[in-house]
């Protein structure tokens, strides 16, 4: 089973990771150093340029209005301005390069993630819902954005300013910096104190956030249901309160920052305050010149400013660090079900013989309810075996397994001769063409919807499947043809076209394994009869599974195996199983007004 996003191990490493979870976003920007040294330069060129400020008023003040002329005057404005006008490139550059540098480091994370997300097995998604998931990409990856291309680069910036600052004050003024520094401890003890329930109620924000991005979803893609059975005031209070849940939590996260930040504020501004009074007092007594207070007290603001906002910096990487947490589950997650080391080449002759020996298999969400026990089954090349049973039976568990989304808890499964876990999944999959029973149409053009068999088809072999599957007059008769946008879903298309579609998909793959999962259960009877002569001749000279209820597909098989409770109950043809009078009898008496 894969590494679900929401295990208790998880939830230790988030809180013992800290800021530390930053080292995913770190290891994503260090692919661009070049940037990384440009935004670097301009940042140390930057901060220089805004504390050369204080020291150009200093000059301007000693200097110029000392000398009382107005060439003086002028030259030291001129020299301030120049400060300036490096301050504002530096600025520009610098923002350049750490915006750029968040826009691609978020691009390649979420292209990271959904590579991953594609290698996961179904049981991942079980245990990790697609809507939440989708709020990982989107939101999280916003938050990580934010901090590389902003929070990352001011914090830096507030660091040099107030560590170059004060290395400045010390040269201005000694004595009056060391009362300056006195305060310090005093702000990095509420920074220490709150941060750690800070940190916590940042990852509970953000999980409330996705919840309701997944209420969402849900809800949106499931209207016409929920209009259907009149529950929109029910689903409204429901949304309404993950609402409610997710502001209540916002609203602890920013009391806290908001008490914090006053109290830094109030903590660095009044120590400024005390000490430029004992200042003025020395300018006063004339130990200190008028340029030198007037730096002293724009350097002190600069130092007081920039470490007061590194407060405000340090919630904002913390809910960086619990996006990167969330986010690297993703990136992270190892499938259970993936790709063999040294994988073992599938014979492929042009037709395929599947084979189950003796498998056991329990779905990983269901480990108490076993779904297949010692099932074994030999398909020959070109032979049809239809699947019959009750629902749950385990039916579509052969598929499943046949496709390698799981893999047995016993026993082994074979293609041509070959265990399904020692081979090419790649190679596997290409040798078989699945029509599940859910159907799935992709918010694409119906061309592409049905280029997902063989994306390299012409227009003349889309349509020669779309004949085939009775699916080539709706097709045309759309407003763009082929072209035509099919909605989230295949909204534009009913059921049974939404069906035909999935079937003139396998119908293009042409693979020797052809699984049927109730493939023509969307269909009306004249439909069904279509489709079921190119069902015939498409499964002739191929091997096929068919998962059915309807007599016609039972009747055409090879084979018919009866399922009951995960076990073969019976195996035989259909007039045999009618002759025995057993479950398949009692099935085709209810589902298909055969006399047992």
């Amino acid at each position: 089973m894969a590494t679900s996003a929401s295990t208790p191990d998880n939830d230790d490493r988030r809180k013992a990771g800290d800021l530390g979870n930053l080292r995913l976003i770190w290891r994503a920007a260090l692919r661009y150093p070049g940037r990384i040294a440009g935004a670097g330069f301009a940042l140390v060129l930057a901060s220089a340029a805004t504390l050369a400020i204080p020291s150009g008023f200093k000059l301007v003040i000693d200097r110029g209005f000392a000398s009382g002329l107005d060439g003086d005057i002028s030259r030291w404005f001129q020299y301030l301005l120049l400060i300036v006008v490096i301050l504002a490139f530096a600025t520009a550059m610098r923002f350049y390069f750490v915006a750029w540098l968040g826009e691609r480091v978020v691009a390649d994370l979420r292209i990271a993630a959904q590579a991953n997300l594609l290698r996961q097995e179904p049981a991942f998604f079980e245990h990790n819902r697609p809507s939440e998931i989708a709020s990982r990409m989107t939101a999280d990856t916003a938050i990580i954005e934010q901090v590389v291309g902003s929070t990352v680069s001011v914090a830096m910036r507030n660091l040099l300013t107030g560590f170059g600052g004060i290395v400045y004050l010390f040269m201005l003024a000694p004595r009056l910096t060391a009362m300056l520094l006195f305060g310090i401890p005093i702000v990095l003890g509420p920074i220490i104190l709150v941060g750690r329930r800070l940190r916590a109620l940042s990852r509970n924000s953000q999980d409330r956030l996705a919840a309701v991005g997944s209420i969402t979803n849900e809800v949106l893609s499931a209207m016409k249901i929920v209009q259907a059975f009149g529950q929109e005031e029910r689903e409204a209070g429901r949304f309404r309160r993950a609402v409610e849940d997710s502001f209540r939590t916002a609203r602890q996260r920013i009391t806290l920052r908001a008490a914090m930040t006053a109290t830094i504020i109030l903590v660095i501004f009044g120590s400024i305050t005390l000490i430029m009074w004992q200042g003025a007092l020395d300018v006063a007594a004339g130990r200190m010149s008028g340029g030198s207070i007037a730096a002293f007290v724009m350097t002190g603001g600069l130092v007081a400013g920039a470490f007061g906002a590194l407060t405000e910096v340090y919630g904002d990487l913390l809910r960086g660090a619990g996006a990167a947490t969330r986010l690297s589950e993703l990136t992270s997650a190892v499938s259970e079900i993936r790709q063999p080391a040294r994988p073992v080449a599938i014979p492929q002759p042009g037709q395929a013989r599947l084979t189950f020996e003796n498998v056991a298999f329990r779905y990983p969400t269901r480990p108490d309810l076993p779904a297949l026990m010692d099932f074994s089954l030999d398909v020959a090349p070109g032979e049809t075996v239809a699947i019959v049973g009750p629902s749950g039976a385990g039916k579509s568990t052969l598929l499943q397994l046949a496709e390698r989304f799981y893999d047995p808890s016993h026993g082994r499964v074979l293609l041509n001769g070959v265990d399904l876990r020692e081979a090419d999944l790649l190679s596997l999959r290409s040798m078989i063409a699945l029509v599940p029973q859910e159907t799935v149409i992709f918010a694409a053009s119906a061309r592409d919807n049905l280029r997902y068999g063989r994306w390299d088809a012409t227009d003349e072999q889309l349509m020669e499947a779309a004949r085939a599957a009775n699916a080539d007059g709706f097709l045309k008769a759309l407003p763009q043809g082929l072209d035509t946008e099919l909605g989230e879903s295949g909204a534009r298309l009913s059921g049974g076209q939404r069906q035909r579609v999935a079937i003139a998909r396998a119908l293009l793959k042409d693979a020797p394994l052809l699984l049927l999962d109730e493939a023509t259960s969307a269909l009306d009877a004249e439909s069904e009869s279509l489709v079921q002569d190119a069902l015939a001749r498409l499964m002739k000279d191929r091997t096929t599974i068919v998962i059915a209820h309807r007599l016609a597909t039972v009747r055409a098989a090879d084979r018919i195996v009866v399922l009951d409770q995960g076990r073969i109950a019976d195996i035989g043809t259909h007039a045999d199983l009618i002759a025995r009078g057993g479950l398949y009898a009692r099935l085709a008496s209810l589902q298909f007004d055969e006399p047992t």
